[in-house]
């Protein structure tokens, strides 16, 4: 693995984003979050506050609120959270919330009825602008993965995020991370293509139909060859 297209892994459990109008219709008027822990990425914390989230299944008590206030109300689930809800998340990016299902938030001084804003968050490496160009990579490009262990797995379709204020650093959610036997703070190593980066086959016919982080099409190579 070449050490310097590493980066470190933080797995993001269940959390919501509130409106601030949100925040003083579930904790009251005038209320302001509390942080509690700084978070990784510059300027978000985790607050002190938490709300029960409820689907048309069952509920799931104490997530917890990320500040600061945003201007729309995010709620971001795992897959799993999304079963026991009884709701069928969408892999989406943060802040595309358009057509995404709804759920009930309760708070200690109040409810939300939300029309929209429940998504599993789709995979993404934040990166700032230094950290882009020395690993050649843009804002909104899509790479692989790669995590070593006994449950070694490389995940495609990974967005890459280019901020000034931001961290180094690939998001999975909890689901993900259980499936490749990673936990925060371990390293990944991002590779742009596997036809460009791992592939020894001389005059590929399907290589220039490959698009970059995109899992498909296999060929015979990447299908069969160990990457560990």
């Amino acid at each position: 693995m070449t050490a310097d297209r590493t980066v470190p892994v933080a797995l993001s459990a269940r959390h919501v984003h509130l409106s601030k109008e949100h925040v003083e219709a579930l904790f009251g008027p005038g209320y302001r979050l509390t942080p509690q822990v700084d978070l990784s990425q510059p300027g978000q914390f985790a607050a002190k506050e938490c709300v029960e989230v409820v689907g048309p299944r069952r509920s799931i008590p104490g997530v917890r609120v990320l500040g600061p206030p945003r201007g729309s109300t995010q709620v971001e689930l795992s897959i799993s959270d999304g079963v026991l809800l009884g709701i069928a998340l969408p892999n989406r990016l943060s802040g595309n919330l358009a057509g995404t299902p709804g759920v009930h938030l309760v708070g200690p001084r109040g409810a939300v009825k939300l029309r929209q804003g429940a998504i599993a968050a789709a995979r993404h490496l934040h990166a700032t602008p230094k950290d882009a160009e020395r690993l050649g990579l843009r804002d909104g490009q899509k790479v692989y993965a790669r995590l070593l262990g006994a449950r070694g797995i490389i995940f495609d379709e990974v967005v890459v995020r280019v901020a000034d204020a931001a961290r180094l650093e690939l998001h999975l959610d909890t689901d993900e991370g259980n499936a490749a036997g990673v936990k925060t703070g371990d390293r990944a190593e991002i590779v742009a293509s596997l036809c460009r980066e791992s592939c020894s086959v001389a005059d590929c016919p399907i290589a220039a139909s490959v698009t970059d982080g995109q899992g498909r099409p296999f060929c015979d190579f990447t299908r069969t060859r160990s990457f560990r």
